[in-house]
């Protein structure tokens, strides 16, 4: 959805409903479950604020399953103007979620996937005690026990192995 900043009026605009942005996300597996987004101007600078709701499909870090994730986040952007090409621009640590629009429009469906892509977690885990992969026989901890050794020999003692071998011949 594209808002056009000389549009805007004193009152701005808000969005609470998840049918006014159809497809805001460029993955059609991502679903927006709701919203609540307030979009104001004030001189040349747009603020978008709110929170978002989705549902975001996920392999897990440690056992590699599908699952779907809930992502939560507030939104709080500023965009302004894009200065002329030639322009140097230095921008201060509270800048750090400054936002440059131009053809005075901003593309609301853009802002959306980008901050449920910066809310979506590093590590994703299909549940906090996700037992993961065996690293010997590669099964899921979640689901088979497997019988492997969890623990590899320690490198630094097979000097000691070839040496017990050898003296029982």
């Amino acid at each position: 959805m594209i808002i056009r900043i000389s549009d805007l009026d004193d009152e701005g605009l808000t969005f609470n409903d998840v049918a006014a942005l159809p497809a805001p996300y460029a993955d059609r597996a991502w679903r927006l479950d709701g919203l609540d987004l307030r979009v104001e101007r004030d001189g040349l600078d747009v603020f978008v604020t709110g929170q978002l709701r989705s549902t975001v499909p996920q392999l897990c870090s440690r056992c590699l399953e599908s699952f779907s994730a809930p992502v939560r986040t507030e939104v709080d952007v500023r965009f302004a103007p894009r200065p002329a090409s030639g322009d140097a621009v230095e921008l201060a640590g509270d800048d750090l979620d400054l936002c440059f629009y131009t053809d005075d429009q901003i593309d609301l469906a853009a802002v959306i996937d980008g901050e449920t892509t910066l809310a979506l977690p590093m590590k994703p885990l299909c549940r906090e005690d996700c037992r993961g992969l065996c690293p010997s026989c590669g099964a899921n901890r979640n689901l088979t026990a497997c019988g492997c050794d969890t623990r590899p020999p320690d490198p630094r003692l097979a000097v000691l192995k070839d040496m017990a071998a050898r003296l029982s011949h």
